[in-house]
Protein backbone atom coordinates (compact mmCIF):
# COMPACT_ATOMS: atom_id res chain seq x y z
CA UNK A 1 0.00 0.00 0.00
CA UNK A 2 1.43 3.47 -1.16
CA UNK A 3 0.93 6.69 1.12
CA UNK A 4 -1.67 7.68 -1.39
CA UNK A 5 -3.54 4.78 -1.03
CA UNK A 6 -3.35 4.44 2.80
CA UNK A 7 -4.37 8.70 2.50
CA UNK A 8 -6.94 7.82 0.60
CA UNK A 9 -8.55 5.15 2.39
CA UNK A 10 -8.75 7.30 5.60
CA UNK A 11 -10.44 10.05 3.52
CA UNK A 12 -12.93 7.49 2.92
CA UNK A 13 -13.32 6.08 6.29
CA UNK A 14 -13.81 9.89 7.42
CA UNK A 15 -16.50 10.73 4.48
CA UNK A 16 -18.57 7.46 5.19
CA UNK A 17 -18.06 6.07 2.22
CA UNK A 18 -15.77 3.49 4.06
CA UNK A 19 -16.78 1.27 7.10
CA UNK A 20 -14.13 1.28 9.15
CA UNK A 21 -14.75 -2.95 9.43
CA UNK A 22 -14.16 -2.92 5.88
CA UNK A 23 -11.51 -0.43 6.14
CA UNK A 24 -9.64 -2.86 8.77
CA UNK A 25 -9.98 -6.02 6.54
CA UNK A 26 -8.05 -3.99 4.00
CA UNK A 27 -5.60 -3.33 6.46
CA UNK A 28 -5.49 -6.73 8.35
CA UNK A 29 -2.01 -7.46 6.18
CA UNK A 30 0.11 -4.63 7.25
CA UNK A 31 3.07 -4.38 8.03
CA UNK A 32 3.21 -7.98 6.33
CA UNK A 33 2.12 -10.98 5.36
CA UNK A 34 3.10 -14.45 5.99
CA UNK A 35 2.33 -17.09 2.91
CA UNK A 36 4.84 -19.38 4.96
CA UNK A 37 7.00 -19.44 2.51
CA UNK A 38 7.24 -15.17 2.27
CA UNK A 39 6.63 -12.78 4.24
CA UNK A 40 5.29 -10.04 2.17
CA UNK A 41 6.17 -6.34 3.13
CA UNK A 42 3.01 -4.76 2.19
CA UNK A 43 4.75 -1.63 4.18
CA UNK A 44 7.91 -1.06 2.31
CA UNK A 45 5.82 1.63 0.05
CA UNK A 46 5.16 3.55 3.08
CA UNK A 47 8.88 3.63 4.57
CA UNK A 48 10.84 3.64 1.18
CA UNK A 49 8.52 4.57 -1.68
CA UNK A 50 8.05 2.16 -3.58
CA UNK A 51 6.74 -1.54 -3.13
CA UNK A 52 8.85 -5.21 -2.67
CA UNK A 53 10.21 -6.45 -5.43
CA UNK A 54 10.07 -9.85 -6.61
CA UNK A 55 13.54 -11.68 -7.19
CA UNK A 56 12.47 -14.83 -8.95
CA UNK A 57 15.32 -16.70 -9.61
CA UNK A 58 15.20 -19.73 -7.02
CA UNK A 59 11.35 -19.53 -6.54
CA UNK A 60 9.46 -22.11 -7.90
CA UNK A 61 6.69 -20.81 -9.82
CA UNK A 62 3.93 -21.14 -7.80
CA UNK A 63 5.70 -19.35 -4.72
CA UNK A 64 5.83 -16.19 -7.37
CA UNK A 65 2.72 -16.06 -8.96
CA UNK A 66 1.25 -16.57 -5.24
CA UNK A 67 3.25 -13.10 -4.05
CA UNK A 68 2.43 -11.45 -6.89
CA UNK A 69 -1.10 -12.20 -6.55
CA UNK A 70 -0.81 -10.58 -3.00
CA UNK A 71 1.09 -7.80 -4.74
CA UNK A 72 -1.53 -6.84 -6.77
CA UNK A 73 -4.41 -7.27 -5.10
CA UNK A 74 -2.18 -4.61 -2.71
CA UNK A 75 -1.08 -2.37 -4.92
CA UNK A 76 -2.63 -3.17 -8.36
CA UNK A 77 0.70 -4.61 -9.75
CA UNK A 78 3.50 -5.96 -9.26
CA UNK A 79 7.53 -5.75 -10.71
CA UNK A 80 9.74 -9.17 -10.79
CA UNK A 81 13.35 -9.41 -11.65
CA UNK A 82 15.50 -12.32 -12.80
CA UNK A 83 12.45 -14.25 -14.53
CA UNK A 84 12.88 -16.80 -17.42
CA UNK A 85 9.84 -17.24 -20.22
CA UNK A 86 8.22 -19.98 -18.49
CA UNK A 87 7.96 -18.31 -15.31
CA UNK A 88 6.30 -14.81 -17.77
CA UNK A 89 3.80 -17.43 -19.46
CA UNK A 90 2.67 -18.62 -16.28
CA UNK A 91 2.37 -15.23 -14.98
CA UNK A 92 0.58 -13.87 -18.25
CA UNK A 93 -1.79 -16.48 -18.11
CA UNK A 94 -2.90 -15.28 -14.76
CA UNK A 95 -2.15 -11.46 -15.26
CA UNK A 96 -2.78 -10.74 -19.19
CA UNK A 97 -1.94 -7.35 -18.38
CA UNK A 98 1.64 -8.26 -17.49
CA UNK A 99 4.43 -6.90 -19.74
CA UNK A 100 7.16 -9.54 -19.73
CA UNK A 101 10.77 -8.18 -21.11
CA UNK A 102 13.19 -11.19 -22.19
CA UNK A 103 16.24 -8.88 -22.54
CA UNK A 104 15.79 -7.12 -18.58
CA UNK A 105 14.36 -11.22 -17.79
CA UNK A 106 11.64 -8.77 -15.83
CA UNK A 107 7.73 -9.45 -15.18
CA UNK A 108 6.17 -6.19 -14.60
CA UNK A 109 2.23 -5.69 -13.97
CA UNK A 110 1.93 -1.82 -14.11
CA UNK A 111 -1.03 -0.02 -12.58
CA UNK A 112 -4.17 0.27 -14.32
CA UNK A 113 -4.07 4.24 -13.90
CA UNK A 114 0.13 4.67 -13.53
CA UNK A 115 0.88 7.98 -11.76
CA UNK A 116 2.33 10.91 -12.83
CA UNK A 117 6.42 10.70 -13.92
CA UNK A 118 8.73 11.67 -11.13
CA UNK A 119 11.03 14.63 -11.37
CA UNK A 120 14.71 14.54 -13.09
CA UNK A 121 15.89 11.99 -15.84
CA UNK A 122 17.72 8.71 -14.86
CA UNK A 123 20.15 7.88 -18.33
CA UNK A 124 21.65 4.57 -18.43
CA UNK A 125 24.94 4.13 -20.72
CA UNK A 126 25.79 0.69 -21.71
CA UNK A 127 29.22 0.14 -22.66
CA UNK A 128 28.49 -2.81 -25.19
CA UNK A 129 25.59 -4.82 -26.30
CA UNK A 130 26.39 -7.35 -24.42
CA UNK A 131 26.27 -5.44 -21.77
CA UNK A 132 22.64 -4.79 -22.38
CA UNK A 133 20.58 -7.39 -19.99
CA UNK A 134 22.00 -5.71 -16.97
CA UNK A 135 21.39 -2.00 -18.49
CA UNK A 136 17.91 -2.96 -19.37
CA UNK A 137 17.60 -4.20 -16.37
CA UNK A 138 18.11 -0.98 -14.51
CA UNK A 139 15.55 0.76 -17.01
CA UNK A 140 12.74 -0.91 -16.41
CA UNK A 141 13.06 -0.94 -13.18
CA UNK A 142 13.81 2.72 -13.13
CA UNK A 143 10.79 3.41 -15.59
CA UNK A 144 8.53 0.71 -13.27
CA UNK A 145 9.67 3.23 -10.05
CA UNK A 146 8.13 6.09 -12.02
CA UNK A 147 10.89 7.68 -13.84
CA UNK A 148 11.64 9.23 -17.16
CA UNK A 149 14.40 6.79 -18.47
CA UNK A 150 16.52 7.32 -21.42
CA UNK A 151 19.10 4.89 -22.73
CA UNK A 152 22.49 5.11 -24.33
CA UNK A 153 23.94 1.88 -25.66
CA UNK A 154 27.45 0.76 -26.84
CA UNK A 155 29.17 3.89 -26.55
CA UNK A 156 32.31 1.53 -24.34
CA UNK A 157 35.56 3.52 -24.08
CA UNK A 158 37.14 1.20 -27.12
CA UNK A 159 35.52 4.15 -29.35
CA UNK A 160 34.99 6.91 -26.72
CA UNK A 161 33.67 9.38 -29.44
CA UNK A 162 30.54 7.68 -29.76
CA UNK A 163 30.24 8.83 -26.14
CA UNK A 164 31.54 12.44 -26.39
CA UNK A 165 28.56 12.64 -29.40
CA UNK A 166 26.55 12.22 -26.87
CA UNK A 167 27.73 14.82 -24.59
CA UNK A 168 24.42 16.64 -24.41
CA UNK A 169 22.09 14.11 -23.84
CA UNK A 170 24.55 12.78 -20.97
CA UNK A 171 24.35 16.66 -19.40
CA UNK A 172 20.81 16.73 -18.90
CA UNK A 173 20.59 13.52 -16.87
CA UNK A 174 19.55 13.79 -12.94
CA UNK A 175 21.66 11.22 -12.38
CA UNK A 176 23.44 8.41 -14.57
CA UNK A 177 23.64 4.44 -14.34
CA UNK A 178 27.30 2.98 -15.85
CA UNK A 179 26.78 -0.22 -17.00
CA UNK A 180 29.96 -1.82 -18.14
CA UNK A 181 32.15 -5.08 -18.00
CA UNK A 182 35.65 -6.34 -19.43
CA UNK A 183 37.78 -3.93 -17.71
CA UNK A 184 34.95 -1.61 -16.28
CA UNK A 185 36.59 2.00 -17.17
CA UNK A 186 33.67 3.92 -18.41
CA UNK A 187 32.14 5.16 -15.32
CA UNK A 188 35.33 6.93 -14.92
CA UNK A 189 35.49 8.49 -17.79
CA UNK A 190 31.43 9.60 -17.66
CA UNK A 191 32.00 10.57 -13.96
CA UNK A 192 34.86 13.37 -15.58
CA UNK A 193 32.17 14.52 -17.65
CA UNK A 194 29.03 15.67 -15.42
CA UNK A 195 28.62 17.40 -11.99
CA UNK A 196 25.68 14.92 -10.91
CA UNK A 197 25.77 11.16 -9.51
CA UNK A 198 26.71 8.47 -11.63
CA UNK A 199 26.22 5.16 -10.89
CA UNK A 200 28.50 2.32 -12.15
CA UNK A 201 27.60 -1.17 -12.41
CA UNK A 202 29.98 -3.95 -13.25
CA UNK A 203 28.89 -6.44 -15.29
CA UNK A 204 29.89 -10.41 -15.38
CA UNK A 205 31.21 -9.42 -18.87
CA UNK A 206 34.76 -9.92 -20.29
CA UNK A 207 37.43 -12.64 -21.18
CA UNK A 208 39.04 -14.74 -18.56
CA UNK A 209 40.74 -11.79 -16.36
CA UNK A 210 37.85 -10.32 -16.01
CA UNK A 211 36.90 -13.33 -13.01
CA UNK A 212 32.96 -13.03 -13.69
CA UNK A 213 33.19 -9.19 -13.55
CA UNK A 214 35.84 -9.14 -10.48
CA UNK A 215 38.14 -6.98 -12.66
CA UNK A 216 35.06 -4.60 -13.33
CA UNK A 217 34.01 -4.09 -9.74
CA UNK A 218 37.50 -3.08 -8.68
CA UNK A 219 38.46 -1.01 -11.52
CA UNK A 220 34.71 1.16 -10.41
CA UNK A 221 35.39 0.92 -6.77
CA UNK A 222 39.04 2.83 -7.60
CA UNK A 223 37.63 5.25 -9.97
CA UNK A 224 39.63 8.38 -10.24
CA UNK A 225 36.74 10.48 -11.18
CA UNK A 226 34.60 11.60 -8.20
CA UNK A 227 31.49 11.09 -7.74
CA UNK A 228 30.70 7.48 -8.96
CA UNK A 229 29.75 5.00 -6.57
CA UNK A 230 29.21 1.18 -7.05
CA UNK A 231 26.80 -1.54 -6.79
CA UNK A 232 27.46 -5.32 -6.85
CA UNK A 233 27.74 -7.55 -10.21
CA UNK A 234 25.05 -7.24 -12.58
CA UNK A 235 22.92 -5.41 -10.42
CA UNK A 236 20.99 -3.26 -12.45
CA UNK A 237 17.65 -3.28 -10.05
CA UNK A 238 19.98 -1.57 -6.78
CA UNK A 239 21.56 1.07 -8.95
CA UNK A 240 18.00 1.78 -10.52
CA UNK A 241 16.67 1.76 -6.89
CA UNK A 242 19.51 3.90 -5.60
CA UNK A 243 18.96 6.60 -9.02
CA UNK A 244 15.79 6.40 -7.92
CA UNK A 245 15.94 7.80 -4.57
CA UNK A 246 18.50 10.36 -5.44
CA UNK A 247 15.93 11.69 -7.60
CA UNK A 248 13.53 11.99 -5.07
CA UNK A 249 15.97 14.15 -2.99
Amino acid sequence: MTAEQLEGLLADVAAGRIAPGAALERLRHLPFEDLQFARIDHHRALRQGHPEVVFCEGKTPDQVVAICERLEAATGSFLGTRANEALASRLRARFPRMVWNPLARTVHLPAAEPAPLRAGTILVVCAGTSDLPVAEEAAVVAEAFGHQVERLIDVGIAGIHRLLAAAEQIQRARVVIVVAGMEGALPSVVGGMVSVPVIAVPTSIGYGASFGGLAALLGMLNSCAAGVTVVNIDNGFGAAAAASRICQT
